[in-house]
């Protein structure tokens, strides 16, 4: 989830939720943070088979139960709820793996699940469990209410999102699409909302993201010794390179996505800033609006792409002149832009054939998914339920998900969460991971209502 960037009045939240299903959830969050998925020593398997448990105890007959996976510590679980058919599936998706927590790093222990001063702390509080425990905790719920969908709803909490070599979701559409085979997914991973100083900010709802894409910037050298300094040193031109991509502001590229939601701000923001941004839906290159919407990072990620340097090496010895000097440049590429358009456009900007720039495990860009009106119109009516006067806008993932496998299967899918984070306090994959207990519940609400809104 990322910054919209616009302040709204707060709005009074009325939840319908029994004691029981506040407890029900919180199990489930409690359970999958204490159970560590890492990818280094973690082991999704037992997380996927300790929801798996559940839904056996809940009744689910087992055939529509499934843990599988290519490792036997990657599993993945996929649960189906059986409807009626009279529609095409929708699929539910998050991930149960985390990235990386070092004790010495937290103030406790990350994974330990802790409850204090009215927040849920533990490593994948914010992402991914808090989505998985949500979408557990209401198939549970609707199974034990006796409710009919009007299609099969599927459930995929998956491996490897984060981090690792067996990314569950792109495996399930790889070798078992037939279990996967929906209509459109709804991703628990990417879109929500976010306070800022105690006011609600708009809901988002993804339907774009941007790629992931590095490049190798490297220079050799014959070397030498330190004691006789020459100007054609690896580290400068690695400087210099690096340098000139600090400068380089890649063209606006909006998409449908893109442009719907500088739109929708445009009128929420107001002032100059809702003026810039109804004038690059209009005109894109106008320089004006552009040179001032891009000082906002949130709003420069999404409107154009954009890379920057994130890791250094150089040299081999204090006394001698570099041989060899490394960079990493990581790029997040709009939808419809390609790796090779990059690496051309970073080449030209440094202009020094003594740089090598090369892209590291090349990406494929997953196409933007439309929102259907009559999804947003639902998700609108949901959130007003809980949220009203606290609008609904379409956003572009400046980060990555697992949306993108499924998009490039020609799946539509769409970010949803109803969880609201502050954005002064985000600490997703960060120390002392965290969600309010508060937003904890009202999202485990929203996506009850959500669910029985889209199979009823």
């Amino acid at each position: 989830m990322r910054r919209l960037g616009v302040l709204l009045l707060a709005s009074t939240c009325v939840l319908a939720q029994l004691p029981k299903e506040r407890e029900r959830a919180r199990d489930v969050l409690l359970e999958l943070i204490e159970i560590n998925t890492t990818d280094s020593v973690g082991d999704n398997t037992q997380a996927a088979e300790a929801m798996a448990a559940r839904f056996r105890a809940a009744g689910f007959p087992p055939a529509d139960i499934q843990v599988l996976g290519p490792n036997p510590r990657k599993g993945n679980l996929v649960v189906r709820y059986r409807g009626t058919g009279a529609a095409k599936p929708i699929l539910f998706l998050g991930h149960l793996d985390v990235v990386e927590a070092r004790r010495q790093d937290w103030t406790f222990d990350p994974f330990k699940f802790l409850e204090k001063d009215g927040y849920f702390y533990g490593r994948g509080a914010e992402d991914d469990k808090s989505g998985d425990a949500a979408l557990v905790a209401n198939f549970l719920r609707l199974k034990e209410e006796g409710f009919q969908p009007n299609r099969d709803l599927i459930l995929a909490l998956t491996s490897d999102e984060e981090a690792g070599d067996y990314n569950g979701a792109a495996w399930l559409l790889r070798t078992h699409r037939e279990l996967v085979d929906v209509a459109f997914c709804i991703n628990t991973d990417a879109g929500g909302g976010e306070f800022e100083h105690g006011r609600r900010i708009a809901l988002s709802v993804q339907a774009a993201e941007k790629i992931f894409q590095s490049f190798k910037f490297e220079v050799k050298n014959k070397g030498g010794h330190s004691s006789l300094p020459v100007p054609d040193n690896a580290i400068y031109h690695l400087a210099d390179a690096l340098g000139a991509i600090e400068r380089y502001s890649f063209p606006v590229r909006l998409n449908p996505v893109s442009r719907s939601f500088f739109d929708r701000m445009s009128a929420i923001v107001g002032g100059q800033e809702g003026a810039d941004m109804k004038a690059v839906v209009q005109t894109p290159d106008l320089p004006g609006p552009v040179s001032r919407l891009s000082k906002i990072p949130y709003l420069n990620a999404m409107l154009r792409t954009t890379c920057v340097p994130t890791m250094l090496q150089a040299g081999h010895a204090e006394n001698a002149l570099p041989q060899d000097a490394v960079g990493i440049v990581n790029c997040r590429l709009v939808p419809d832009d390609t790796a090779q358009n990059v690496q051309n456009a970073l080449t030209h900007a440094v202009h020094d054939m003594k740089v090598s720039i090369t892209p590291l495990r090349p990406e494929v860009a997953g196409p933007a998914s439309p929102i259907p009106e009559d999804l947003m119109k639902l998700l609108e009516a949901t959130s007003k339920s809980l949220w009203p006067g606290v609008p609904v806008v379409p956003v572009m993932e400046t980060g990555a998900t697992d949306g993108k496998y499924f998009r490039l299967a020609g799946i539509p899918t769409y970010g949803v969460s109803g969880f609201f984070y502050d954005v002064d306090d985000d600490r997703a994959h960060g120390r002392d991971e965290r969600i309010s207990a508060e937003s904890f519940f009202e999202g485990v609400e929203f996506y009850y209502r959500f669910i029985r809104a889209l199979a009823h």
